[in-house]
């Protein structure tokens, strides 16, 4: 009987010495929260110079309603999903070394993984704009806009990469560094639209990584650099591949 795609895969990580997830929105859609691009997506219905960090500087008040809203009253409710908890379980028995995520939203750390390369930073954590004291959000009193650091009374700025500012270090060093030491990608919920973070898997292919891609639906990555396709939402996708790691093993 011909193997199936979902074996395939399974069978390739099983025999792979490093593996490293590399995660997009659409890891995170089943949890509830919308990608930014799309027909639903979160640019569709805000603009999205609210998250330009000149803009931020300027108008820190309206941002921050903005901010609020989307990051902290929002998102702030979401929870895991099946993708995010077969990634840590694969990283607790030595089946994933690292994960790379272009997500803000916490989700992975939440599930249990602790490898996280998050490359375009974090809304869990806030940083004061002038003396770069860092606060956990969970902390932070937000009835007041913007909010301000108990250290200097400066704006505090959600830790995450705005537009006009530098992917973070060491997440960025860390990320491109996976693309030249794994053997095998697992490329998950992502469309390979965003630079300079769609650069890893092509860089990875460079190396010689395997790349198996978990997409709803086909994406720059799908015709140019996947190895094995695993065409299916997230959750059940992961599922599936668990499933097929187990009866391997």
């Amino acid at each position: 009987m011909k193997e199936s795609e979902f074996e395939k895969a399974a069978r390739i990580i099983l025999n792979a010495r490093r593996v490293v997830a590399f995660t997009g929105a659409g890891v995170s859609v089943e949890s509830g929260i919308p990608p930014f691009r799309g027909g639903n997506g979160v640019w569709s219905k805000f603009n999205p110079e609210f998250l330009d960090i000149g803009y931020f500087h300027q108008h820190p008040e309206q941002s921050w309603k903005l901010i609020k809203e989307i990051f902290y009253d929002f998102f702030g409710k979401a929870k895991p999903n099946k993708a995010h908890g077969v990634l840590a379980d694969m990283e607790k028995q030595g089946l994933l070394q690292a994960l790379i995520t272009q997500n803000i939203d916490n989700l992975h750390q939440d599930a249990g993984s602790r490898v996280v390369h998050e490359f375009h930073g974090t809304a869990q954590y806030l940083l004061c704009v002038e003396c770069l004291k860092k606060y956990h959000a969970a902390h932070v009193d937000f009835q007041s806009l913007p909010p301000r650091c108990e250290k200097c009374g400066g704006i505090l700025k959600p830790d995450f990469v705005f537009f006009g500012e530098p992917i973070p270090e060491p997440a960025q060093s860390e990320s491109f560094a996976e693309a030249e030491r794994a053997e095998v990608f697992i490329v998950l919920g992502t469309t390979g639209e965003i630079m300079p973070a769609s650069m890893i898997p092509i860089l990875a292919k460079k190396n010689g990584v395997t790349i198996v891609e978990v997409n709803i639906r086909p994406s720059n990555y799908t015709q140019s650099v996947t190895d094995v396709f695993l065409n299916d939402r997230a959750t059940s996708a992961m599922a599936r591949l668990w499933d097929a790691i187990a009866r391997l093993q």
